[in-house]
């Protein structure tokens, strides 16, 4: 099966969005790094939510038959990164979100107009 790395970032985009994540970015990484094309950032306001949000990513990409190759940060809640290979997702609490500024670490990435993908 040929996975469409966009169609699958935004059935990403789309389950961060039903959990009401917050500020939801995505960088196409492809150019400057070869750990992934695109990373998903988002923020949740407190560790419910940013469990809410790896939950459903999880679980609406499984439905694609889709499953992370890898998982961390899930139990305590402040950064959960979610890689897929081709896409990584970065869920945050908003102060992790704050002192971590991916989007300046990386700031090199073409900014991803969610709209067009």
């Amino acid at each position: 099966m040929e996975r469409n790395t966009e169609k699958l970032v935004k059935i990403a985009i789309n389950a961060l969005e039903d959990k009401k994540g917050e500020d939801i970015s995505v960088l196409n990484v492809g150019k400057i790094t070869i750990i992934a094309d695109y990373f998903v950032i988002v923020s949740g306001n407190n560790p419910n939510q940013v469990q809410a949000l790896a939950d459903n990513v999880e679980d609406t990409l499984t439905k694609e038959g889709i499953e992370p190759k890898s998982k961390e940060g899930y139990m305590n809640a402040n950064w959960i990164l979610m890689d897929y290979g081709d896409f990584v997702v970065h869920i945050f609490d908003n102060e992790s979100r704050s002192f971590f500024d991916l989007e300046r670490i990386w700031k090199d990435a073409d900014k991803v107009v969610i709209e067009e993908m």
